[in-house]
């Protein structure tokens, strides 16, 4: 098997996505995946297509990401593993696909506009 390169994104996270056969070691910016993501809950959403799919073991992942924050990071692995993942056997898209992997999140911050305090406050009226 050759190596396969797929992108995610979340937010302003961007995450490059390295699958190839191996032994399930995970690195993350050349650092290991529980030293970059520290709590257990962002470990659980990168490993999750791993474990919906019963692949945790086979694959080997080299990720560099950028951006964002660590959640947003993390989403993004998450969405860049899961596309690679179908790419390798086509069967795991009816798995992944129902629990809601394969489906990129558009939101993002909205833009401050120009005359308002943020996006959405306005500076205070005075009607006198």
């Amino acid at each position: 098997m050759e190596v396969i390169h797929k992108i995610g994104r979340r937010k302003t996270a961007v995450a490059r996505v390295y699958v190839s056969q191996g032994k399930g070691k995970i690195t993350i910016n050349k650092r290991d995946l529980a030293d970059y993501f520290s709590t257990p809950t962002l470990q659980y959403k990168v490993k999750q297509p791993f474990s919906l799919t019963n692949t945790e073991d086979t694959y080997d992942v080299t990720v560099n990401v950028y951006g964002g924050g660590i959640t947003g990071q993390a989403e993004a692995v998450r969405l860049a593993l899961s596309r690679a993942l179908c790419e390798v056997d086509v069967e795991n898209r009816s798995l992944l696909k129902p629990e809601g992997l394969l489906t990129r999140d558009p939101r993002m911050v909205e833009r401050k506009k120009y005359g308002q305090k943020k996006a959405r406050k306005k500076f205070q009226f005075s009607k006198r």
